[in-house]
């Protein structure tokens, strides 16, 4: 297992009962020996597999070089952390044939520059960094696995690891001779789903549990214990090579892409956007913002009652700034992750907003409105915007994309919060067509619109909501979803929540189970 110090670092431990199961198996002490190496390695390339002193001699290194990274070996999780001009110097690596843009560039790998395969620095670095696990170890029966079992997979070769049953069982065999609940918790792979959990609940339930405690591997930022290995995504030159092109070109194709944005794009003249009042704290802040053609939030300016003339010229120069970034193509997302729950004064009570009813600043306020009404952050929000409408019956159907982008045209986004859906006026005796069925007594429904129908109605209306209500089409609010919602609320987690540590004051607060944790000091602010 990794082990993280409180300095910070982490080294390699292997539990101290293995030695003592295996000499009860009986395994004598050389076999013992072979077994924990196996796991946690010899810490050095001699006569290791592949990558060894004879075979890095061949490639250029000499002796003060090698005595340079068997020194480095010990510590190393990973062979290919030991290869890179921090250990080697970028003298030698200039003499390998390694130039600056290559060494700093963070995917460089210097043992297959060198010429080795992806298999033989797996077998090296299993000979000098260990398994990490007993599977597979030398002269280790197979029947006698089942002792060494975890609660999850260990290494990059693991593949056993105790089931959650086995956990419910352990303590369902226990429970009647304790009055009180059991202080255990039950260990599941990083792998787990919502559906394993339920049943190993349900399963808690019908053993007649009074308590069940889940922990998933690798869910608490500050775990202190992983068996999860790096991995290795580099894909192996001979099945590359065996794979069509084809194949390629859709495998390319997945892959995440970067748009880099040299020039700046200016909002046209005539933008549209909204105009949110609100008082934060006691002090009104007035945040009005322009979008682009398509919708897209491209400025914002922030003005505040009351303040004196710097704080008033700093806000100013804050929206500019983020004004500018929008329209070079720095992502909304990457505002309010950076802005999101920073706290200082004015703070507290949101008044005239729907949906922010505290904030921990200005700032805070101000992205988190941006989020909701333009990413559809709701998990952002005190109140959902959806839960709020008098006729607000569940989620409904997205509408298709052409359809939104041509109602963005006439609409602001930020406005509508991005949730469109067209409803049919005029459909019979007793509705309103003029006014989409929204007015009371008056029945209105969903139907799909076809794009080419939509353009020719805009055209024919003009370009006000007003006048796009006469017609055939209104304008009417229901509920979007977007998948980007749940993947900002993933990342969100990723990072500090945004309080302060009540004993040093930084804000390196980390979530710690249903605590905080503060990485600088390390203090807790309930457990551990």
């Amino acid at each position: 297992k990794f082990k993280k110090l409180a300095g910070g670092g982490f080294f390699k431990i292997i539990n101290r009962m293995v030695p003592e199961a295996l000499r009860t198996l009986g395994y004598d002490e050389a076999q013992i020996e072979d077994v924990v190496r196996y796991a946690t390695g010899r810490g050095t390339l001699d006569e290791a597999p592949h990558v060894n002193h004879r075979t890095l001699r061949a490639k250029g290194f000499d002796e003060t070089v090698l005595r340079k990274i068997e020194a480095a070996l010990p510590t190393a999780f990973d062979i290919k952390f030991v290869f890179n001009r921090f250990t080697l110097g970028d003298e030698v690596c200039h003499e390998l044939g390694f130039d600056d843009a290559r060494l700093a560039d963070p995917a460089f790998d210097m043992l297959q520059a060198l010429g080795f395969s992806r298999k033989q620095i797996e077998a090296a670095n299993a000979y000098c960094c260990g398994t990490m696990t007993v599977e597979g170890a030398p002269h280790l029966k197979d029947e006698h696995l089942p002792v060494f079992d975890c609660a999850n997979p260990c290494g990059r070769t693991g593949k056993r690891y105790l089931s959650a049953a086995s956990h419910v069982h352990m303590m369902a065999a226990a429970q009647p001779f304790i009055s009180g609940a059991i202080s255990k918790t039950i260990n599941m792979p990083p792998t787990a789903t919502v559906a394993d959990c339920d049943q190993v609940y349900i399963e808690g339930w019908r053993l007649g549990l009074k308590a069940l405690a889940l922990y998933r591997d690798g869910s608490k930022l500050s775990q202190p214990l992983s068996t999860m290995a790096f991995d290795d995504l580099d894909e192996d030159e001979e099945e590359i090579a065996e794979t069509p092109q084809v194949e390629r070109i859709v495998q390319v194709t997945e892959k995440i892409v970067e748009r880099f944005v040299s020039e700046r794009r200016t909002l046209p003249q005539r933008r549209k956007g909204y105009t949110q009042k609100a008082v934060v704290g006691g002090h009104k802040v007035y945040l009005r913002t322009g979008e682009y053609e398509d919708g897209r939030l491209g400025e914002i300016f922030v003005d505040m009652h009351k303040e004196g003339a710097a704080f008033r010229s700093l806000m100013n120069s804050f929206a500019i700034a983020i004004s500018t970034g929008l329209q070079y193509g720095v992502p909304l997302e990457k505002f309010v992750e950076a802005f999101s729950y920073v706290r200082f004064e004015p703070s507290g009570i949101v008044q005239g907003n729907d949906t922010i009813k505290m904030a921990t600043s200005v700032i805070d306020y101000i992205f988190r409105e941006l989020a909701i009404s333009y990413l559809g952050r709701t998990d952002l929000a005190n109140v959902d915007p959806d839960e709020m409408r008098h006729d607000a019956i569940g989620h409904g159907s997205r509408e298709g994309e052409s359809t939104r982008q041509s109602v963005a045209h006439i609409a602001s986004t930020g406005f509508v919060r991005g949730n469109l859906r067209l409803l049919a006026g005029g459909a019979g005796a007793g509705e309103d067509a003029g006014h989409g069925g929204e007015r009371q007594g008056v029945k209105s429904r969903a139907v799909e619109l076809r794009p080419e129908a939509l353009h020719e109605t805009l055209r024919a209306t003009g370009t006000s909501i007003g006048s796009a209500a006469v017609g055939d089409v209104a304008i009417g609010v229901a509920t979007s979803r977007d998948d980007r919602r749940q993947q900002a609320e993933i990342a969100r987690m990723q990072g500090y929540v945004g309080d302060s540590c009540p004993s040093c004051g930084n804000f390196t607060l980390v979530r710690n189970g249903t605590c905080l944790k503060c990485d600088t000091c390390g203090t807790t602010t309930g457990c551990s």
